[in-house]
C-alpha cells in the first residue's frame, strides 16, 4: 500500500500541542534518557508509530532505515540496518499558544510500502507531515486509543516491513551503480559504503573495512551479468535487468533454477574479479598466489611468477557475498530457512567452479624460443569457461525441500545427493511465456527468435505457440578483407537483407 493509498483513508488529529512537539522533536532530533541526544543522518525511510497513552502525552515509535544514528552514545553498528525507538513526548506549557507548525529541516524523501500497514502510522513525506489510520470498523465512532505494548507491535511490524522491502535490492546493484576508486574521499570509507544500495550490514562493515574491494565486487557482478546474459540468450528467461536495485528483479524471490545459476555466477563473478585484483597489485590486503607447487609439475621447469590470487579471492567471496544470508535467523524448517540453505549452496557452487578450473600456466623462456627453460604458475580459467561449467549444473540442478531437521533433503530419493559443487533449487520455474507482475516474467513478445531450428531459440518454443512476424532488416558485415605488408588487414563494408522473425 503506497503513501498515497494511506492518505485517503481516514486522519486522526493531535491536540495542537502535541502536534507541536512532535514537530519540534523530529526538527531537533530525539531524545532518550538511555541513549542521549540523538541525530537522524540520511534517512532513506523513516516511520512513525503514534498512540496516545494519555490526555497529556503522546507515544511515539520511531522505526529509522539506511544512513546512521549516532550521538553521544554510538549506536551499536554505523549505518545500523534498522533502529527502534521509543519514548514519550511531554506537552509544552498550556500558557503559551501554540505556533503553527514549523517546516522540518530534513531532505525530502518517502515510505513507500507494498505490504499491508500497521493499523496507525505517520507519514512523513518531505515537509509534510499525516497521521493516518487504517484497518478501522465499519461503524466505529472516535478516536482509537492505542495501547503501549500494541504500539510497539505495530512499530516492529513496520519497521520489519521496511526491512522486507530493501530485502530486494541486492549487491547485485554494485554492477548497475559505477563505483569510484575510494582514494578520491578524504575522509575515509564511510561515505563510500553508506551510498552504495543493496548491502546488508555485515556487508556494509565488510566495506567500511576492505573500501578499494567494493569497485571489484561491482566489476565481478558485472561480468556475471553479462555471463548470465550469454548463457541464456537463446532461453525464453534471458536474464534480462529490469532496475539498478534489484537487478533482474522480482524472479529472484522465486527459488527456481535460473535463481540458483544467477547466484552461482555472481559468487563466481566476485571470486574471479578479486583474484585477479590481487594479482595485479590493486589491493593492499593481497598480492599474488601462495599455491604450493604442483607434484606432477617436471622438475626442470620452475614454479613462480605471479599467479591470480584464487585462495584469497575465494576466502573473501564466502565472507562477503554469504553475509546476507549468515545474518538472517529463521525458524528450522521453514520456507525462509530453505531458500537461505539454498542460496548458501548455490554460492559455494559458484566459488568452486572458479577454484576448480583455475589451471597451471607456463611461459617459455631462452634463446630464439628455444624454451630451454619454463616459468609455471597458477591462472584463472577464461570466466567463459565458468559460465559453461555453471551451465551445465544448472541443467542437472537436483530439486530439494527442507526436513524436519532444518537441512535440505532431495524431492526425489532415487537420484543421488547434490555435491558441493552442484546447483539446488526449491521451487519450479515460473511460467517466462507471458508478462507477469507478480513473478517478474517479462514474457517473450518481440524477442528475436529461429525459424529453422527446434532447440529453446526456435520460434515454437521461444514464443510459446503464439506465432511470430516477420521482418527484413540490413545487416553491415566485413568482407573482402585483404593482407598488406607489412602489417594491417583491410577490409570492405557489405550490406545484406535478410529475414528475422520476433514473436507475437
Amino acid at each position: 500500500m503506497g503513501v498515497g493509498a494511506a492518505a485517503s483513508l481516514g486522519d486522526i488529529k493531535l491536540k495542537a500541542s502535541h502536534y507541536e512537539a512532535l514537530l519540534r522533536i523530529l526538527a531537533s532530533g530525539l531524545f532518550l534518557p538511555s541513549a542521549g541526544k540523538l541525530r537522524i543522518f540520511r534517512p532513506t525511510w523513516l516511520g512513525l508509530g503514534v498512540g496516545k497513552m494519555r490526555a497529556d502525552r503522546v507515544r511515539v515509535g520511531v522505526c529509522v532505515w539506511g544512513g546512521g544514528v549516532l550521538g553521544r552514545r554510538k549506536a551499536r553498528e554505523e549505518g545500523a540496518h534498522a533502529t527502534s525507538f521509543l519514548t514519550e513526548i511531554p506537552p509544552p506549557r498550556r500558557t503559551q499558544a501554540p505556533p503553527p507548525p514549523p517546516s522540518l529541516p530534513l531532505a525530502r524523501f518517502s515510505l513507500r510500502l507494498t505490504l499491508p500497514l500497521p493499523p496507525v502510522f505517520l507519514v512523513l513525506q518531505g515537509s509534510q507531515l499525516s497521521l493516518s489510520r487504517t484497518g478501522q470498523r465499519r461503524g466505529s465512532r472516535g478516536k482509537r486509543t492505542m495501547p503501549g505494548m500494541r504500539l510497539l507491535l505495530r512499530l516492529a511490524l513496520l519497521c520489519g516491513y521496511t526491512q522486507l522491502l530493501a530485502e530486494a535490492s541486492s549487491w547485485w546493484s554494485l554492477a548497475m551503480n559505477p563505483i569510484q576508486r575510494p582514494e578520491i574521499y578524504i575522509i575515509g570509507a564511510q561515505p563510500v559504503c553508506s551510498q552504495l544500495p543493496g548491502l546488508s550490514p555485515g556487508q556494509r562493515k565488510l566495506c567500511q573495512l576492505y573500501q578499494e574491494h567494493m569497485m571489484y565486487i561491482g566489476e565481478g557482478a558485472k561480468n556475471a551479468i553479462k555471463e548470465c546474459q550469454f548463457q541464456f540468450r537463446q532461453r525464453r528467461w534471458n536474464c534480462s535487468t529490469v532496475d539498478n536495485t534489484s537487478v533482474f528483479g522480482r524472479v529472484m524471490s522465486i527459488g527456481s533454477r535460473e535463481t540458483a545459476f544467477a547466484y552461482a555466477v555472481s559468487a563466481a563473478g566476485v571470486v574471479n574479479a578479486i583474484s585477479r585484483a590481487c594479482r595485479e597489485g590493486e589491493l593492499s590486503t593481497c598480492g599474488c598466489s601462495r599455491t604450493a607447487r604442483p607434484k606432477d609439475l617436471p622438475r626442470d621447469w620452475l614454479w613462480g611468477g605471479c599467479g591470480d590470487n584464487v585462495e584469497y579471492g575465494y576466502r573473501f567471496a564466502k565472507e562477503f557475498v554469504d553475509a546476507r544470508e549468515r545474518e538472517r535467523n529463521y525458524a528450522k524448517g521453514s520456507e525462509e530457512q530453505a531458500r537461505i540453505l539454498m542460496n548458501l549452496q548455490n554460492n559455494e557452487a559458484g566459488r568452486r567452479a572458479v577454484y576448480k578450473l583455475a589451471d597451471v600456466a607456463c611461459k617459455c623462456h631462452g634463446v630464439s624460443g628455444s624454451c630451454s627453460l619454463k616459468t609455471c604458475w597458477l591462472q584463472l580459467a577464461d570466466f567463459r569457461k565458468v559460465g559453461d561449467f555453471l551451465k551445465e549444473k544448472y541443467d542437472s540442478a537436483a530439486a530439494m525441500r527442507i526436513g524436519r531437521k532444518g537441512k535440505l533433503e532431495l524431492v526425489n530419493n532415487r537420484f543421488n545427493s547434490p555435491t558441493p559443487e552442484d546447483l539446488v533449487y526449491i521451487d519450479s520455474s515460473p511460467d517466462y511465456c507471458l508478462r507477469n507482475e507478480t513473478t517478474g516474467s517479462l514474457g517473450t513478445q518481440g524477442r528475436l527468435c529461429n525459424k529453422t531450428s527446434e532447440g529453446m531459440d526456435g520460434c515454437e518454443l521461444m514464443c510459446c505457440g503464439r506465432g511470430y512476424d516477420q521482418f527484413k532488416s540490413v545487416q553491415v558485415e566485413r568482407c573482402h578483407c585483404k593482407f598488406h605488408w607489412c602489417c594491417y588487414v583491410k577490409c570492405k563494408k557489405c550490406t545484406e537483407i535478410v529475414d528475422q522473425y520476433v514473436c507475437k
